[in-house]
């Protein structure tokens, strides 16, 4: 008899735990916003991304996440990359300015030399 009586007390308790759970305790406001446990995205939009924005990205974790040390690495190889490319990018720029640099007064100096055979 005490064991039937400690059953239903018991299930009397669940019951009641479960109704307070569902109703909300009886409270009329609605719950709060739970924060969000996505990415903010803090790469920049004004301007490509190099790799100081690549090394300060950091993913948010969650229960089932990822391996910290797969996306580190990943993040790594595509900081380096981008490193490497700004390096190439500055270097045929350069390159680039030196070649228009060179070949714009050769080209002022046979635009005159044309304008005095006209003459």
């Amino acid at each position: 008899m005490f064991m039937f009586l400690f059953l239903v007390v018991a299930l009397a308790v669940v019951v009641a735990a479960v109704t307070l759970a569902v109703v909300g305790g009886g409270e009329s406001a609605p719950l709060p916003e739970v924060a969000s446990e996505r990415l903010d995205d803090p790469l920049p939009e004004d301007r490509p991304v190099n790799r100081a924005d690549v090394d300060n990205l950091r993913f948010p974790l969650a229960a089932r996440g990822y391996r910290m040390t797969d996306v580190d690495d990943a993040l790594g190889r595509l900081g380096a990359e981008i490193a490497e490319r700004d390096d190439r990018i500055a270097d045929l720029e350069a390159a680039l300015a030196g070649a228009r640099a060179t070949t714009a007064p050769s080209l002022d100096k046979r635009g005159e030399h044309t304008e005095d055979e006209h003459r």
